[in-house]
Order: structure tokens, then sequence, then C-alpha cells
């Protein structure tokens, strides 16, 4: 594609990287077959090509952001599938994030939507605030019909039916290995995961440390700074993301780490992509280092290859996670442990399309992503399973929402099969 840039722009780190990612793309369309806002809403614009576009205009222009432009890229999900299915390796992610950080800076949003992002902003990466905010949406849901606001009702209706207790394994502190210590790694325990589900981070710490890591939660450490980021609030991303590599770091030059563990997929494509964040600043070099380190869990587990015999015979549904397959280009792991566990494994048509979680997007755009929930809960409960796993919680929640099928970690199901607890959603059913 061809731009415009004038010399003093390209002079801007920004401009100049989403000037490159704009000239990788050759108009080919073949993202549109698998973008999830296309198949639904049919509108080029829509699309990432569409998209690029408006992008580019905008970028080119210097202008500030129009309603035309904020209405499409607000839609777009970043699930990065058109990032997969790019010949010409166009990185939509780099460029997207620009546009979004551009549109914060010079789009005057309306009250309720600002007001709704900025709170969205100051509770969910935050676990305490989070967990006040959960047990009043709790309190408001049955009045759920009397709120205008269709944003407003995805928010109550985002409440777990349980609220889980505190799990002190989340504070700072050392998790020994059992048995000859084979790596020492950190795990990031994240800020929404550690309201909406302490099962993951306690699976974690168990069949790592089984296994024979030593697992670090490290002080000072917290949100991945991915929500703020995919809302363009920069500042505030970037404050988030500091606080983690610095914490990252002192570990890093302490006693070492092998690997940064990271059980939530979206939270893992963004700390992978710290060394692009900070690139500019005086922690380019930091940052980097624990870009380098970072590791699904998954990875981590393919590397530790744990001995595990599923204790019962189940058909789990898999679903990948976009942020995972797409965002990360983990497609074959998760799948390769629950086999070599002994699970039944079967994977849902259109397996490349997003769940509609995505971050906020399925509280910033409700009508949208019920219809994307819609269809991944039809494709995963046509499988049959007895349960299915995914590898992020927003993935869980927003499917779990939909089906009685239970819905677990993949960490929760290699953890029981070597030698944890029953996941507690499989014990609930069976009750």
């Amino acid at each position: 594609m061809q731009t415009n840039f004038t010399p003093e722009q390209l002079t801007d780190p920004q401009i100049s990287r989403s000037n490159e990612v704009l000239r990788a793309c050759v108009h080919c369309g073949f993202c549109t077959a698998t973008c999830p806002t296309y198949q639904v809403l049919g509108d080029e614009l829509d699309s990432p090509r569409g998209r690029i576009y408006l992008m580019k205009d905008m970028l080119e222009s210097g202008r500030p952001a129009d309603e035309k432009t904020v209405k499409h890229i607000d839609r777009c999900l970043s699930c990065l599938a058109c990032m997969t299915t790019c010949p010409s390796g166009v990185h939509y992610m780099h460029l997207v994030d620009h546009a979004r950080e551009h549109i914060e800076k010079t789009y005057r949003r309306p009250p309720v939507e600002r007001a709704l992002r900025w709170t969205l902003a100051r509770i969910l990466p935050y676990p305490r605030r989070f967990r006040v905010a959960l047990v009043f949406a709790r309190l408001g849901r049955p009045f759920r019909r009397l709120v205008p606001d269709a944003r407003l009702r995805a928010m109550l209706d985002m409440a777990p039916a349980r609220i889980p207790p505190v799990s002190r394994n989340d504070d700072p502190q050392v998790f020994a290995a059992q048995g000859t210590r084979r790596m020492r790694v950190a795990l990031m325990t994240g800020c929404a995961q550690r309201a909406l589900d302490t099962d993951i981070n306690d699976a974690t710490i168990r069949v790592l440390t089984r296994l024979g890591a030593e697992v670090v939660v490290a002080e000072g450490q917290g949100c991945c700074g991915a929500l703020t980021h995919h809302m363009g609030m920069t500042a505030d991303s970037h404050a988030h993301a500091e606080r983690n590599i610095r914490a990252w770091t002192r570990e890093m030059r302490g006693e070492g780490l092998d690997a940064i563990v990271i059980n939530t997929s979206g939270c893992g494509t963004t700390v992978k992509d710290y060394g692009h964040m900070f690139r500019t600043t005086d922690l380019a070099d930091e940052a980097a280092a624990v870009g380098a380190i970072a590791r699904d869990v998954s990875e981590v587990l393919k590397e530790l290859a744990p001995d595990a015999a599923a204790p019962e015979a189940l058909r789990v549904a898999y679903h990948a996670a976009c942020s995972l397959q797409h965002g990360q280009q983990i497609k074959g792991t998760p799948k390769a442990l629950l086999q070599g566990a002994g699970f039944e494994v079967v994977e849902p048509k259109d397996s490349h399309l997003c769940c509609g979680s995505a971050g906020t997007y399925n509280l910033m755009q409700p009508e949208i992503s019920k219809q994307l929930k819609s269809r991944k809960v039809s494709t995963l409960e046509a499988k049959a399973p007895d349960v299915i796993a995914t590898g992020n919680i927003g993935c869980m929640m927003q499917i779990g929402g939909g089906t009685e099928v239970p819905v677990v970690h993949t960490v929760e199901l290699i953890d029981w099969a070597t030698g944890g607890p029953k996941p507690r959603r499989l014990r609930e059913e069976a009750a």
C-alpha cells in the first residue's frame, strides 16, 4: 500500500511503525474471510482491510478522529485472526493500537461512554475494586430490565453466580519446587482473574511445583496493562506494565528467572509485546528482556513434560483463545497436553473465530459480542463435550455464560491429571 506520510511525521516512532505496517498491506482481502465482525455485520469497514483504510486516512492527515472512524475501530475485537490469515505479514495489532491511542487523544466521546470507559479503567485492573463491583453487580442484577443502556446491562450480567474467596496464593511469596528444582519461574497472577476465578492460579502453582518448578509471585506485579492499552489509554497501560517490568527485573537480577509464566493468554500477548511498547523509553532493555522470557503456561508445561493420566475418560472441547492462537501463534501445544494426559480432545467448527469476549469488548459492544458468543457456544455444544477447556479467563466467562457445559482452564485439567484435585466446576456438575 502506498503511503504519504511527511518526513516530519515519520520522525514519530509511532507513525514510522504504522507506516511500515501499512506499506506491507497489498489490499488482497484475505483477512475478510476470517474477521468475526465482518462475518456478523457484512460491512467492508468492519473488516481489517476497511479499517486499515480508515486508519491510514486518519493518521496520514493527522486530523482528529471522526465519529465514523471511531465507530468501526471500536467494533474491532483485536482478535488478530487477520494477522494469522495475512499472506503479507501485516502487523495489524501495532497499527490498531496506534489508532486507538490517536482516537483517545483527539476524539471526545459522548458523556455516558466516557464515564463507562473511565469506570472500567479504574475498576477492572484492580482485584479489590473489581470484587466490590461484582458484589454490587449481583445486587443490581434483579433490576437489569430497568437499565436502559445495553452496556450497563452487560456489566450487571458479568457478575458470576459465585464470587470466590481471596486466594492467599496470589500474595507475593515463593513456592518451593517438589523434588529437584528444574527451573525458577515468576507467575503473573493478573487482575480480573484474581477476582473472577482463583482456581486457575492455584492449579498453576500446584502443577508447576509438582513438576519441579520454583514459582515466584513477585512483589509489585499486577495488571499487565492490556485492558487500558486496548482502550488507547497509553499512560495508564504503560504505568501498569512498568510496575511489572520493574518487579520481574528485580527477580531476574536476583536469583534469576527461566520464564515468566502467564495463564491468561490476553495478558501473555501484551507482555510478550513489552519490548515494542517501551522501545523508545529508558526501560527498553528491561522490557525487551521481560518479553523475551514471557511464556504461556502451556509452553512451560510442554517443556516440563508432565507424566499425566486422566482420572476419568472425558470428551474435552478445546476452545482456542484468539490471543493464544493468533496473538501468540500457540495452536497445537494445549491440545497436545490434553491428549497426552489421556483426554479425548475435539475442536469446534470455525475454531479460528472469536467468542466475543475480547477484554472489555463484551461490555462495550454487547450486541455484537452476544452474536459471536451464540455462534461459538453452538459450535462447541455440537461436539457433545463433557467439558470445555480454554486458556483465557475472558473466554471462560463469555462461553460459560451461554452453556450448561462446565468450562475450565486447560491448566486445571493438567493439574488434575498429574495428581491435583478435580476442577471445581466438574465437581459441581457431578454433585
